[in-house]
C-alpha cells in the first residue's frame, strides 16, 4: 500500500485530458505576457478569455508604478505574519481604505482570497456550540474554511432562501452561533446570488451572514462594491470577504466587517497569525488599483459592454449559458470529453478559457468558463466569437453524423 495509490483514478483521468488533444488544460504557460488580454503560448499569441482579469488593470501605470516604489522603499518581502513583524503601513492604510470604500468599520487584509475565507470563517465559528450553513455551491475554501474551524456545517440548496430558512429552523436552542456563507457571483457559472432574501432570513433566525464578493467586487453595483450594493443591502452584510486577485489586480484578501469583534480575529485566525504576510508590492498595486476603481467608472461599463456581446453572440450561436449576462460566461458541453475537445478547439484558434469539470464543478457539469475583461477589445471579442463560432459548427457536424 503507497500513499501515492489513491492518486490512481485521478491520474488516469488527468492524464486521458491531456491525452485528448495534446495539450495540459491545467498547467497551460504562458511564456511571455504581451498585455492585460494577451500572451505567448508555445510560440503563439493567444487571446487570454480566462483570467478573471475583470478591470484589465494588472498593466495599470499608476499599479505598476505604486508596486515598483514599494519593492525599492520597503523590500520585495516582508519575512514575517501579519501577528508577528509582517504589518506594514502599507498593510494598514489599504485596510482603512478598503473599510471607508465598503462603509464599513473594520477590515483586516489576509494573504491572498483563499485565506480571507478560511481565516473568518474558521476563527468565527467553533464547536460545539457554533453551526455554519452553507450554500451548496460555495467554493473550496468556504468549505475548507467550516473543515478547519470544526464546527457543524449545514448545506442549503443553492441560491434558495427557502432550505437555508427551513434549515435555520430546525436548529434547537442549544446552538449559539450561526454562521450563513454565500457569494455575490458564483465563480463557476456566473450567476448571482438574492443577497437581499439571504440576509432577510438569516436575521430573522438570530444568525450573521458572510458574503464572499470575489468574483463580483469592482463589478456589480453602482460604486462596483459587489452584488450587496447593487440590491441595496451592503449594511445588512456582517462579514463581507474580497479577493485582490481579480478586480484589484494583485494578490491578497480582505474581510471588512462593522462590527469592532473582527478586530478579535487578528489573534485567534490561525491562516492569519501564521502565514507570511502580503509583500509590499502586492499591498501597493492593490492599493492603486482601489483607487483606480474607486475614481472611474468607465472600467465598468466597458466590461458589462463586453459581456453583453459575448453573451448575446453565443447565444446566436446556439450555446447553453449557465447564467444570465455577467463578467462570466459559461458554456454548458454535454459531457467532459465534448468539454475538452472543444476546449482544444479554441486553443487552436487562438483562445484560452477556463476547463472545468467534475468534481470541481456544480452539478457535475462540464462547462468552458470565459470570464470577460474591460481590457478586451473589439478586435479580442472579434477573435473570441470566431473560435466559439467554429467551436459551434464542428459540434453541429458531430451531431448530425452521429
Amino acid at each position: 500500500m503507497s500513499l501515492f495509490d489513491k492518486f490512481a483514478s485521478t491520474a488516469e483521468q488527468y492524464n486521458a485530458i491531456c491525452a485528448a488533444g495534446g495539450r495540459d488544460p491545467f498547467g497551460v504557460s504562458m511564456d511571455k505576457m504581451l498585455g492585460p488580454t494577451r500572451a505567448m503560448v508555445k510560440g503563439r499569441e493567444i487571446v487570454l478569455a480566462g483570467t478573471n482579469n475583470y478591470l484589465g488593470l494588472t498593466y495599470n501605470e499608476d499599479a505598476v508604478e505604486a508596486a515598483k516604489d514599494a519593492v525599492a522603499a520597503s523590500g520585495t518581502g516582508t519575512t514575517g505574519s501579519r501577528f508577528a513583524n509582517g504589518t506594514y503601513d502599507g498593510h494598514r492604510q489599504l485596510e482603512r481604505d478598503l473599510a471607508e470604500f465598503l462603509g464599513f468599520k473594520h477590515c483586516m487584509v489576509f494573504s491572498t482570497g483563499y485565506q480571507s475565507n478560511l481565516g473568518a470563517i474558521s476563527a468565527l465559528a467553533q464547536p460545539p456550540d457554533d453551526v455554519i450553513l452553507i450554500d451548496a455551491d460555495c467554493h473550496a475554501c468556504i468549505y475548507d474554511g467550516c473543515q478547519l474551524s470544526g464546527a457543524q456545517t449545514i448545506r442549503f440548496r443553492h441560491n434558495d432562501p427557502e432550505s437555508l430558512d427551513k434549515r435555520l429552523a430546525r436548529l434547537g436552542p442549544a446552538v449559539k452561533g450561526k454562521l450563513v456563507c454565500i457569494e455575490g457571483m458564483y465563480s463557476m457559472f456566473g450567476d448571482t446570488a438574492p443577497v437581499k432574501a439571504f440576509a432577510e432570513v438569516a436575521h430573522k433566525h438570530g444568525a450573521y451572514l458572510l458574503l464572499d464578493e470575489a468574483h463580483s467586487f469592482g463589478v456589480y453595483g453602482p460604486g462596483g462594491r459587489g452584488v450587496c450594493e447593487a440590491e441595496g443591502v451592503l449594511e445588512e452584510v456582517d462579514f463581507y470577504t474580497g479577493t485582490f486577485s481579480k478586480s484589484l489586480a494583485s494578490i491578497g484578501g480582505f474581510v471588512a466587517s462593522n462590527h469592532p469583534e473582527l478586530e478579535y480575529l487578528r489573534f485567534s485566525s490561525r491562516p492569519y497569525m501564521f502565514t507570511a504576510s502580503p509583500s509590499p508590492a502586492n499591498v501597493a498595486a492593490a492599493s492603486a488599483a482601489l483607487k483606480t476603481l474607486a475614481a472611474d467608472d468607465s472600467m465598468r461599463k466597458s466590461l458589462w459592454s463586453n459581456a453583453r456581446r459575448v453573451h448575446e453572440a453565443f447565444t446566436q450561436l446556439g450555446f447553453e449559458l449557465c447564467a444570465d449576462v455577467g463578467p462570466v460566461v459559461a458554456v454548458l458541453m454535454k459531457s467532459r470529453e465534448e468539454a475538452v475537445t472543444a476546449w482544444n478547439m479554441l486553443m487552436e484558434h487562438g483562445v484560452y478559457v477556463n476547463l472545468a469539470i467534475p468534481p470541481g464543478t456544480p452539478n457535475a457539469a462540464s462547462i468552458l468558463r470565459l470570464s470577460v475583461s474591460a481590457a478586451h477589445t473589439s478586435e479580442d471579442l472579434d477573435v473570441v466569437i470566431s473560435a466559439y463560432t467554429a467551436v459551434s459548427e464542428a459540434l453541429s457536424v458531430v451531431e448530425a453524423s452521429a
